[in-house]
């Protein structure tokens, strides 16, 4: 089995690699492309939270509700980008919303 796909910076990168994952650093407007290359071969997908929020909130989505692979947002490396609650997440896809 492939190992799981880190997609983000060069530096958090790095890190990943060392971890056994493999890894990618898209380009300038090559996101969606390296995002939809990661989900048809990987068993999990981690997306840098700074990457993610290149994406607009439709293409978010899209990603995010995948069953197979599951993709999951990741923290960056400095700390601008900020994650969705995950309490708020599920209900959000549970259609539970408050």
């Amino acid at each position: 089995m492939s190992a799981p796909v880190y997609i983000g910076d060069e530096v958090s990168a790095s890190g990943y690699r060392l971890a056994g994952l493999q890894v990618r650093v898209p380009r300038k407007g090559s996101l969606l492309e390296a995002i939809n290359s990661a989900c048809s071969e990987a068993p999990l997908v981690l997306i840098d939270a700074g990457i993610a929020s290149e994406l607009t909130e439709e293409q978010l989505e899209a990603v995010l509700v995948r069953v197979t692979p599951p993709v999951v947002i990741v923290p960056d490396l400095e700390g601008h980008a900020e994650l969705m609650d995950v309490a708020v997440r599920l209900r959000q896809q549970l259609g539970v919303l408050e």
